[in-house]
């Protein structure tokens, strides 16, 4: 997939990410691709969020095109990740998920040389969706 897909944050996700951003004393290739995410995105109020865009914390159902293989996860801060089925915003994957809507894919780059097609089939929990955001 040459393109990105449009992604959608609100306005809430995006501050708290530039802080987290401003915090990190090492500022990674993934601390700058996350940055390029937040700078393409449409930023939106977290009461005008669609339900079926990840937003951060939320568990989202995914399924790789080629396998069908699926996996379940859920996009946390950093000091959040390490459980199992959740990965951090600054993982690839997390920073690809974020501002996706169901339907949309991305690429999951799992290696220098292969990556893997995965679509947002479902959000199973969004905070803005259940009122909760304090996440």
């Amino acid at each position: 997939m040459s393109t990105k897909p449009a992604i959608t944050l609100t306005r809430l996700d995006m501050q708290r990410l530039e802080r987290l951003l401003d915090s990190l004393d090492d500022f990674t290739p993934a601390a700058e691709a996350l940055e390029q995410e937040i700078a393409r995105a449409q930023v939106i109020g977290h009461l005008e969020i669609a339900h079926d865009i990840v937003t951060m914390n939320s568990k989202v159902h995914c399924i790789e095109e080629n396998s069908q293989k699926e996996y379940v996860v859920t996009l946390v801060y950093p000091q959040d990740a390490g459980n199992p089925g959740t990965v951090s915003v600054l993982a690839p994957i997390g920073s690809a998920l974020l501002g996706l809507s169901c339907g949309q894919s991305i690429n999951w780059p799992t290696s220098a040389t292969k990556s893997l097609q995965l679509k947002v089939q479902q959000i199973e929990y969004q905070p803005e969706a259940a009122g909760d955001f304090t996440l």
